[in-house]
């Protein structure tokens, strides 16, 4: 079975998330009746009429399980083309490949540690600027705004302080300036949030993270809203050769299955951790969407239908914060997240190590902090091991 790019029925469109999660298109192997998409373990493709190449020639340029994966990738958030990279910073970089020397960037100030690093060392020696700035308030948005700036990237929750950035309010400003959009949906996921709907041009997953969802794949997507866009992105992706692999396009493909049910199931655990971490006074800060008190909590729900399965908290000093590091016995102390099991991060010294403390510290990333990411373990199994660790410390 080869499948065919972009290949979109009707009925698959019309379907709940939940039922596209399983039909999506390329779910049965035509050929052979078979319930998973088949292997492509191949490199390069036989021509049997030089006239008429098949539709896949090199594994570079596109491979049918890639295909099938960027596809479903596509239909999930309500795009034109989807593209699978080698992981979730190869779709970032390969996507800001659009832009060129002399252009600038405005970017969320407390991004991602590894897009901070891209952004502010690796881009700028390709004279690609970039202005961080607080995106919960649209006119920090609009007073970074250059003659030469091009593009708008934004994360939503950000990582890892959960701050909230108004999409369509941002959309809807860029468009006047003809600016181009994207969006890391790492932490939503198209099961909560669409960015697509609205007006983001890009949307990227690191999906190691909650697509993938099993700590056993290292992937990256991205999604254009427009054929134009897609064409773009897929120049860069061949020309880059940052492309997943047929293996790990299937694992990923596995994983996402069952994210519905994943996202549901964490995302009750994590309101009951974030909850419970309020009730304690040797908690300064929690933060979490699904908090009464959180700032974005109304414009997050505008936007989003859930609030997601990372909960965010600061224990008070980077002494304590490793020693709960070194108590808790249930969750993975580690660097990533979205994961079947729970995962606990220290920002300063892992997802934000790349970023100059003071930096760091002017955004809420504090040494104290910790970023819970609530897999599927019982939750009063795994507050209650929080519980022993905060109480010995």
């Amino acid at each position: 079975m080869l499948f065919v790019a972009n290949k979109k029925e009707d009925q698959h469109n019309d379907y709940k998330f939940d039922t596209k999660l399983l039909h999506f298109g390329a779910e049965i192997d035509e050929t052979t009746g078979a319930s998973s998409v088949p292997i492509y373990q191949a490199s390069t493709f036989h021509h049997h009429d030089i006239f008429s190449p098949p539709t896949h020639d090199y594994s570079r340029s596109g491979n049918p399980t890639r295909q099938a994966l960027e596809d479903y990738i596509a239909l999930l958030e309500g795009g034109v083309r989807g593209f699978a990279y080698s992981s979730g910073m190869a779709a970032i970089s390969s996507s800001l490949m659009i832009l060129s020397a002399g252009d600038h960037i405005i970017a969320t100030e407390d991004v991602y540690g590894g897009t901070y690093r891209l952004l502010s060392s690796i881009l700028t020696r390709m004279n690609i600027e970039t202005t961080f700035v607080d995106m919960t308030d649209l006119a920090n948005v609009k007073a970074a705004y250059r003659p030469n700036t091009k593009a708008v990237y934004m994360e939503t929750p950000s990582n890892p302080t959960l701050r909230i950035t108004d999409v369509a309010g941002i959309t809807e400003w860029a468009k006047e300036k003809g600016l181009l959009t994207l969006l890391d949906n790492t932490f939503m996921t198209p099961y909560y949030q669409k960015p697509i709907e609205q007006g983001v041009d890009i949307v990227l997953h690191s999906a190691t993270k909650f697509l993938g969802g099993h700590s056993d794949v290292l992937a990256g997507l991205a999604v254009a809203r427009t054929e134009a866009i897609g064409a773009q992105l897929k120049q860069l992706q061949n020309g880059l050769g940052t492309v997943l692999g047929a293996q790990e396009s299937w694992l990923l493909m596995r994983g996402m299955k069952t994210l519905g049910a994943r996202m549901a199931h964490s995302e009750i655990s994590a309101t009951k951790l974030a909850a419970w971490l309020m009730s304690r006074s040797d908690i300064p800060a929690v933060y979490y969407p699904g908090l009464l008190h959180h700032p974005g909590r109304e414009v997050h729900e505008k936007q989003s239908t859930g609030y997601g399965a990372v909960v965010s908290f600061d224990v008070g000093s980077g002494d304590r914060a490793k020693a709960v590091l070194n108590k808790v016995r249930l969750p993975l102390v580690a660097v990533s997240l979205g994961s079947v099991e729970s995962i606990l991060s220290y920002p300063a010294m892992m997802s934000h190590a790349a970023m100059p403390k003071d930096f760091r510290l002017e955004r809420g990333i504090t040494d104290g902090l910790l970023r819970f990411s609530v897999g599927l373990e019982d939750i009063d199994d795994l507050i209650a091991d929080l519980d022993q660790a905060l109480s010995n410390t």
